[in-house]
Protein backbone atom coordinates (compact mmCIF):
# COMPACT_ATOMS: atom_id res chain seq x y z
CA UNK A 1 0.00 0.00 0.00
CA UNK A 2 1.39 3.26 -1.06
CA UNK A 3 1.72 5.61 2.51
CA UNK A 4 1.59 9.06 3.08
CA UNK A 5 2.51 10.59 6.70
CA UNK A 6 -0.60 12.60 6.64
CA UNK A 7 -3.19 10.50 5.46
CA UNK A 8 -3.43 6.90 7.52
CA UNK A 9 -5.80 4.47 6.58
CA UNK A 10 -5.42 3.04 9.50
CA UNK A 11 -7.90 3.69 12.20
CA UNK A 12 -7.24 7.40 14.17
CA UNK A 13 -8.05 8.65 17.32
CA UNK A 14 -11.69 9.75 16.50
CA UNK A 15 -11.67 5.34 16.22
CA UNK A 16 -14.55 5.77 18.71
CA UNK A 17 -16.89 8.30 16.75
CA UNK A 18 -19.68 6.40 14.92
CA UNK A 19 -20.09 6.36 11.44
CA UNK A 20 -23.47 6.11 9.92
CA UNK A 21 -24.69 5.47 5.57
CA UNK A 22 -27.28 7.94 4.72
CA UNK A 23 -29.37 8.52 1.84
CA UNK A 24 -30.32 12.04 1.87
CA UNK A 25 -33.00 11.39 -0.95
CA UNK A 26 -36.19 11.47 1.34
CA UNK A 27 -34.48 12.45 4.32
CA UNK A 28 -37.13 15.27 6.04
CA UNK A 29 -34.21 17.40 7.45
CA UNK A 30 -31.14 17.11 5.15
CA UNK A 31 -30.73 20.16 3.59
CA UNK A 32 -31.48 22.04 7.63
CA UNK A 33 -29.12 19.79 8.66
CA UNK A 34 -26.27 20.82 5.35
CA UNK A 35 -26.90 24.16 5.75
CA UNK A 36 -25.53 24.60 9.36
CA UNK A 37 -22.12 23.48 7.68
CA UNK A 38 -19.86 26.05 6.82
CA UNK A 39 -18.37 24.66 3.32
CA UNK A 40 -22.35 23.49 2.38
CA UNK A 41 -23.53 23.82 -1.15
CA UNK A 42 -25.91 23.11 -3.80
CA UNK A 43 -24.48 20.19 -5.12
CA UNK A 44 -24.87 19.05 -1.01
CA UNK A 45 -28.53 19.25 -1.26
CA UNK A 46 -31.17 16.64 -1.42
CA UNK A 47 -32.79 18.03 -4.61
CA UNK A 48 -28.87 17.14 -6.32
CA UNK A 49 -28.74 13.66 -5.25
CA UNK A 50 -32.44 13.27 -6.20
CA UNK A 51 -31.56 14.31 -9.83
CA UNK A 52 -28.55 12.17 -10.31
CA UNK A 53 -30.48 9.06 -8.72
CA UNK A 54 -33.59 9.33 -10.58
CA UNK A 55 -31.99 10.08 -13.84
CA UNK A 56 -29.10 7.78 -13.81
CA UNK A 57 -30.35 5.12 -10.80
CA UNK A 58 -27.03 6.02 -8.98
CA UNK A 59 -27.17 5.21 -5.46
CA UNK A 60 -26.57 7.78 -3.05
CA UNK A 61 -23.88 6.15 -0.15
CA UNK A 62 -23.32 9.63 1.76
CA UNK A 63 -21.24 8.80 4.93
CA UNK A 64 -21.83 10.61 7.92
CA UNK A 65 -19.73 11.11 11.45
CA UNK A 66 -22.43 10.74 14.37
CA UNK A 67 -25.16 9.52 15.69
CA UNK A 68 -28.00 11.48 17.24
CA UNK A 69 -26.20 14.25 15.52
CA UNK A 70 -24.22 14.88 12.32
CA UNK A 71 -20.88 16.33 12.58
CA UNK A 72 -19.40 15.75 9.38
CA UNK A 73 -20.13 14.32 6.07
CA UNK A 74 -18.63 12.27 2.96
CA UNK A 75 -20.97 12.50 0.26
CA UNK A 76 -20.46 9.87 -2.48
CA UNK A 77 -22.66 7.86 -4.67
CA UNK A 78 -22.14 4.24 -6.15
CA UNK A 79 -22.31 4.35 -10.02
CA UNK A 80 -23.12 0.85 -11.13
CA UNK A 81 -21.87 0.28 -14.67
CA UNK A 82 -21.73 -3.04 -16.86
CA UNK A 83 -19.43 -1.05 -19.25
CA UNK A 84 -17.20 0.86 -17.00
CA UNK A 85 -17.55 -0.83 -13.25
CA UNK A 86 -18.65 0.14 -10.14
CA UNK A 87 -17.35 2.68 -7.87
CA UNK A 88 -17.95 5.89 -5.65
CA UNK A 89 -17.86 8.96 -6.73
CA UNK A 90 -19.02 12.35 -4.28
CA UNK A 91 -20.41 13.30 -6.85
CA UNK A 92 -21.07 12.40 -10.19
CA UNK A 93 -21.70 15.39 -12.43
CA UNK A 94 -20.83 17.57 -9.96
CA UNK A 95 -17.76 20.55 -10.23
CA UNK A 96 -16.41 20.45 -6.39
CA UNK A 97 -18.69 18.89 -3.28
CA UNK A 98 -16.48 19.05 -0.56
CA UNK A 99 -17.03 17.19 2.56
CA UNK A 100 -18.56 18.80 5.32
CA UNK A 101 -17.13 19.79 8.95
CA UNK A 102 -14.54 16.78 9.04
CA UNK A 103 -11.30 17.83 10.55
CA UNK A 104 -8.37 15.06 9.81
CA UNK A 105 -8.89 12.87 12.36
CA UNK A 106 -12.87 12.55 11.23
CA UNK A 107 -11.88 12.84 7.53
CA UNK A 108 -9.64 9.51 8.27
CA UNK A 109 -12.16 7.24 10.00
CA UNK A 110 -14.54 8.33 7.46
CA UNK A 111 -12.56 7.63 4.51
CA UNK A 112 -11.61 4.64 6.33
CA UNK A 113 -15.10 3.31 6.20
CA UNK A 114 -16.32 4.27 2.52
CA UNK A 115 -12.90 1.93 1.23
CA UNK A 116 -13.96 -0.44 3.67
CA UNK A 117 -17.46 -0.51 1.82
CA UNK A 118 -16.28 0.17 -1.64
CA UNK A 119 -14.15 -2.83 -1.21
CA UNK A 120 -17.24 -5.18 -0.07
CA UNK A 121 -18.87 -3.54 -2.79
CA UNK A 122 -16.66 -4.29 -5.38
CA UNK A 123 -15.73 -0.81 -6.54
CA UNK A 124 -12.74 0.16 -8.63
CA UNK A 125 -11.86 3.28 -6.65
CA UNK A 126 -13.39 6.46 -5.00
CA UNK A 127 -12.99 10.01 -6.18
CA UNK A 128 -13.38 12.92 -4.11
CA UNK A 129 -14.31 16.53 -6.02
CA UNK A 130 -13.37 18.22 -3.33
CA UNK A 131 -11.41 18.66 -0.12
CA UNK A 132 -8.24 17.97 -1.73
CA UNK A 133 -6.30 19.47 1.96
CA UNK A 134 -8.26 16.69 4.34
CA UNK A 135 -5.57 14.41 2.39
CA UNK A 136 -2.47 16.25 3.22
CA UNK A 137 0.44 14.92 0.92
CA UNK A 138 -1.72 12.72 -1.35
CA UNK A 139 -1.26 13.61 -4.82
CA UNK A 140 -4.16 15.37 -6.69
CA UNK A 141 -5.57 13.28 -9.59
CA UNK A 142 -6.95 16.00 -11.49
CA UNK A 143 -7.05 19.97 -11.24
CA UNK A 144 -9.58 22.04 -12.71
CA UNK A 145 -9.71 26.18 -12.20
CA UNK A 146 -12.59 27.01 -10.00
CA UNK A 147 -13.96 30.88 -10.21
CA UNK A 148 -16.20 32.89 -7.85
CA UNK A 149 -18.03 36.26 -7.63
CA UNK A 150 -18.54 38.41 -4.49
CA UNK A 151 -22.03 39.73 -4.99
CA UNK A 152 -22.37 41.84 -1.63
CA UNK A 153 -20.32 44.67 -3.40
CA UNK A 154 -23.75 45.37 -5.13
CA UNK A 155 -24.71 45.94 -8.77
CA UNK A 156 -23.39 49.64 -9.27
CA UNK A 157 -19.99 48.10 -8.10
CA UNK A 158 -19.99 44.86 -9.75
CA UNK A 159 -20.15 46.35 -13.27
CA UNK A 160 -17.32 48.76 -12.76
CA UNK A 161 -15.38 45.88 -11.85
CA UNK A 162 -16.17 43.94 -15.22
CA UNK A 163 -13.17 43.78 -17.82
CA UNK A 164 -14.13 46.73 -20.39
CA UNK A 165 -14.54 44.12 -23.41
CA UNK A 166 -17.16 42.74 -20.87
CA UNK A 167 -19.36 45.65 -20.07
CA UNK A 168 -18.55 46.59 -24.19
CA UNK A 169 -20.20 43.34 -24.64
CA UNK A 170 -23.33 44.08 -22.36
CA UNK A 171 -23.97 47.32 -23.80
CA UNK A 172 -23.90 45.65 -27.23
CA UNK A 173 -26.06 43.14 -26.46
CA UNK A 174 -28.17 45.36 -25.03
CA UNK A 175 -27.98 48.12 -27.96
CA UNK A 176 -28.83 45.44 -30.16
CA UNK A 177 -32.02 44.79 -29.21
CA UNK A 178 -31.31 41.37 -27.21
CA UNK A 179 -33.86 40.92 -24.59
CA UNK A 180 -33.72 38.35 -21.80
CA UNK A 181 -36.32 36.36 -20.01
CA UNK A 182 -36.36 34.93 -15.88
CA UNK A 183 -37.91 31.53 -16.02
CA UNK A 184 -38.34 28.38 -14.31
CA UNK A 185 -40.66 26.43 -16.65
CA UNK A 186 -40.38 23.64 -18.62
CA UNK A 187 -40.76 25.09 -21.76
CA UNK A 188 -37.65 27.11 -20.85
CA UNK A 189 -35.74 23.82 -19.96
CA UNK A 190 -36.50 22.92 -23.64
CA UNK A 191 -35.27 25.62 -25.58
CA UNK A 192 -32.12 25.44 -23.50
CA UNK A 193 -31.90 22.21 -24.42
CA UNK A 194 -32.11 22.67 -28.28
CA UNK A 195 -29.69 25.32 -27.73
CA UNK A 196 -27.42 23.34 -25.70
CA UNK A 197 -27.38 20.34 -28.13
CA UNK A 198 -25.80 22.46 -30.52
CA UNK A 199 -23.22 24.12 -28.46
CA UNK A 200 -22.09 20.43 -27.25
CA UNK A 201 -21.96 19.83 -30.89
CA UNK A 202 -19.59 22.19 -31.30
CA UNK A 203 -17.76 21.23 -28.38
CA UNK A 204 -17.44 18.09 -29.42
CA UNK A 205 -19.83 16.45 -26.72
CA UNK A 206 -22.48 14.59 -27.07
CA UNK A 207 -25.42 16.17 -24.76
CA UNK A 208 -27.08 14.93 -21.76
CA UNK A 209 -30.55 13.09 -21.87
CA UNK A 210 -33.02 15.45 -22.30
CA UNK A 211 -34.38 13.16 -18.63
CA UNK A 212 -31.44 15.18 -17.16
CA UNK A 213 -33.05 18.57 -17.30
CA UNK A 214 -36.51 17.82 -17.14
CA UNK A 215 -35.58 16.28 -13.72
CA UNK A 216 -33.90 19.07 -12.83
CA UNK A 217 -36.61 21.10 -13.93
CA UNK A 218 -39.17 18.90 -11.83
CA UNK A 219 -36.92 18.64 -8.62
CA UNK A 220 -34.87 21.94 -8.86
CA UNK A 221 -36.72 24.73 -10.92
CA UNK A 222 -40.13 24.27 -9.69
CA UNK A 223 -38.97 24.22 -5.86
CA UNK A 224 -37.25 27.67 -6.66
CA UNK A 225 -34.01 26.18 -6.46
CA UNK A 226 -32.21 27.57 -9.68
CA UNK A 227 -33.46 29.45 -12.91
CA UNK A 228 -33.29 29.66 -16.69
CA UNK A 229 -32.41 32.59 -18.02
CA UNK A 230 -33.15 33.19 -21.77
CA UNK A 231 -31.42 35.83 -24.43
CA UNK A 232 -34.19 36.51 -27.07
CA UNK A 233 -33.22 38.44 -30.60
CA UNK A 234 -36.23 39.65 -33.03
CA UNK A 235 -38.30 36.52 -31.53
CA UNK A 236 -35.42 34.20 -31.65
CA UNK A 237 -33.48 32.28 -28.40
CA UNK A 238 -29.89 32.95 -28.86
CA UNK A 239 -28.17 32.18 -25.49
CA UNK A 240 -29.49 30.57 -22.34
CA UNK A 241 -27.91 29.52 -19.06
CA UNK A 242 -29.18 27.13 -16.25
CA UNK A 243 -28.45 28.40 -12.84
CA UNK A 244 -29.05 26.76 -9.51
CA UNK A 245 -29.54 28.00 -5.84
CA UNK A 246 -29.47 27.11 -2.26
CA UNK A 247 -29.20 29.61 0.52
CA UNK A 248 -27.37 32.63 0.21
CA UNK A 249 -25.32 30.96 -3.07
CA UNK A 250 -25.22 30.52 -6.37
CA UNK A 251 -24.04 28.61 -8.86
CA UNK A 252 -23.75 28.76 -13.27
CA UNK A 253 -24.16 25.28 -14.17
CA UNK A 254 -25.08 25.13 -18.11
CA UNK A 255 -24.61 27.55 -20.36
CA UNK A 256 -25.39 27.25 -25.05
CA UNK A 257 -25.70 29.85 -27.17
CA UNK A 258 -26.43 29.95 -31.23
CA UNK A 259 -23.29 30.43 -32.78
CA UNK A 260 -24.69 32.43 -35.86
CA UNK A 261 -25.21 34.93 -32.74
CA UNK A 262 -22.83 35.35 -31.23
CA UNK A 263 -21.15 38.89 -32.00
CA UNK A 264 -24.77 39.84 -30.69
CA UNK A 265 -23.27 39.08 -27.01
CA UNK A 266 -26.37 37.35 -25.76
CA UNK A 267 -24.58 35.04 -23.31
CA UNK A 268 -23.11 38.00 -22.15
CA UNK A 269 -26.20 39.34 -21.62
CA UNK A 270 -27.34 36.40 -19.86
CA UNK A 271 -24.92 36.60 -17.32
CA UNK A 272 -25.40 40.10 -16.31
CA UNK A 273 -28.79 39.24 -15.75
CA UNK A 274 -28.38 36.46 -13.13
CA UNK A 275 -25.59 38.55 -11.21
CA UNK A 276 -28.24 41.01 -11.16
CA UNK A 277 -30.96 39.03 -10.28
CA UNK A 278 -29.04 37.43 -7.53
CA UNK A 279 -28.04 40.59 -6.37
CA UNK A 280 -31.61 41.60 -5.92
CA UNK A 281 -33.07 38.80 -4.23
CA UNK A 282 -29.69 38.40 -1.61
CA UNK A 283 -27.06 35.93 -2.60
CA UNK A 284 -24.10 36.67 -1.31
CA UNK A 285 -21.84 34.50 -3.78
CA UNK A 286 -22.48 33.27 -7.03
CA UNK A 287 -19.96 30.35 -8.12
CA UNK A 288 -18.91 30.22 -11.64
CA UNK A 289 -18.22 26.46 -11.69
CA UNK A 290 -14.87 24.25 -13.07
CA UNK A 291 -12.74 25.41 -15.79
CA UNK A 292 -9.90 22.70 -17.28
CA UNK A 293 -6.51 23.87 -17.23
CA UNK A 294 -6.08 24.00 -20.79
CA UNK A 295 -9.48 26.06 -21.81
CA UNK A 296 -7.81 29.42 -21.86
CA UNK A 297 -11.17 30.69 -23.68
CA UNK A 298 -13.14 29.66 -21.09
CA UNK A 299 -10.60 30.85 -18.02
CA UNK A 300 -10.28 34.18 -19.35
CA UNK A 301 -14.39 34.81 -20.01
CA UNK A 302 -15.12 34.42 -16.47
CA UNK A 303 -11.91 35.91 -15.17
CA UNK A 304 -13.39 38.90 -16.86
CA UNK A 305 -16.77 39.06 -14.54
CA UNK A 306 -14.12 40.05 -11.95
CA UNK A 307 -14.03 36.56 -10.18
CA UNK A 308 -11.67 35.21 -7.96
CA UNK A 309 -9.63 32.25 -8.66
CA UNK A 310 -9.21 28.97 -7.04
CA UNK A 311 -7.81 25.45 -7.69
CA UNK A 312 -10.27 22.21 -7.65
CA UNK A 313 -8.46 19.21 -6.74
CA UNK A 314 -9.94 16.33 -7.01
CA UNK A 315 -8.52 12.92 -5.01
CA UNK A 316 -8.86 9.18 -6.41
CA UNK A 317 -8.13 6.14 -4.73
CA UNK A 318 -7.88 2.86 -6.60
CA UNK A 319 -9.07 0.03 -4.45
CA UNK A 320 -7.57 -2.27 -6.11
CA UNK A 321 -3.71 -1.16 -5.99
CA UNK A 322 -4.79 0.44 -2.48
CA UNK A 323 -3.07 3.45 -3.38
CA UNK A 324 -3.67 7.37 -4.78
CA UNK A 325 -3.61 7.36 -8.95
CA UNK A 326 -3.56 10.52 -10.80
CA UNK A 327 -6.31 10.53 -14.14
CA UNK A 328 -6.54 12.31 -17.33
CA UNK A 329 -8.55 14.80 -17.76
CA UNK A 330 -10.78 13.55 -21.32
CA UNK A 331 -12.80 16.60 -21.78
CA UNK A 332 -10.87 16.94 -25.09
CA UNK A 333 -9.51 13.98 -27.23
CA UNK A 334 -10.18 12.33 -30.53
CA UNK A 335 -13.87 11.71 -29.49
CA UNK A 336 -14.46 15.58 -29.53
CA UNK A 337 -13.66 15.54 -33.35
CA UNK A 338 -15.80 12.90 -33.98
CA UNK A 339 -19.21 14.43 -31.97
CA UNK A 340 -18.15 17.20 -33.64
CA UNK A 341 -19.11 15.93 -37.55
CA UNK A 342 -21.90 13.90 -35.62
CA UNK A 343 -25.14 14.76 -36.76
CA UNK A 344 -27.29 16.13 -33.18
CA UNK A 345 -29.63 13.71 -33.75
CA UNK A 346 -27.46 10.98 -33.46
CA UNK A 347 -25.20 12.29 -30.59
CA UNK A 348 -28.30 12.76 -28.30
CA UNK A 349 -29.14 9.21 -28.72
CA UNK A 350 -25.64 8.28 -27.74
CA UNK A 351 -25.41 10.80 -24.93
CA UNK A 352 -28.52 9.03 -23.62
CA UNK A 353 -26.80 5.93 -23.46
CA UNK A 354 -23.58 7.04 -22.58
CA UNK A 355 -24.00 9.58 -19.60
CA UNK A 356 -25.13 6.55 -17.09
CA UNK A 357 -21.78 4.95 -17.38
CA UNK A 358 -19.73 8.27 -17.82
CA UNK A 359 -20.23 9.73 -14.28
Amino acid sequence: MRRHDNFPLEASRSNSLEIQRINPVGHANWNAMIASQPKHSFFHTTEWANVLAKTYGYTPVYFAAGKTSVRSILPLMEVDSWLTGRRGIGLPFTDDCEPLGADADTFQKLFKNAVEFGKSRNWKYIECRGGRELFGEVPASLLFYGHGLDLRAGEDKLFSQLESPVRRAVGKAEKAGVTVQILRSAEAVRIFYSLHCRTRKKHGLPPQPFSFFLNIYRHILSQDMGMVILAWHHGRPIAASVYVNFGNQAIYKYGASDEAFQNLRGSNLVMWAAIKEYVRRGAKHLDLGRTSVGNEGLRKFKLGWGTEERKIEYVKFDLRKNEFVADADETSGWHTRVFRRMPVFLSRIIGAGLYKHWA
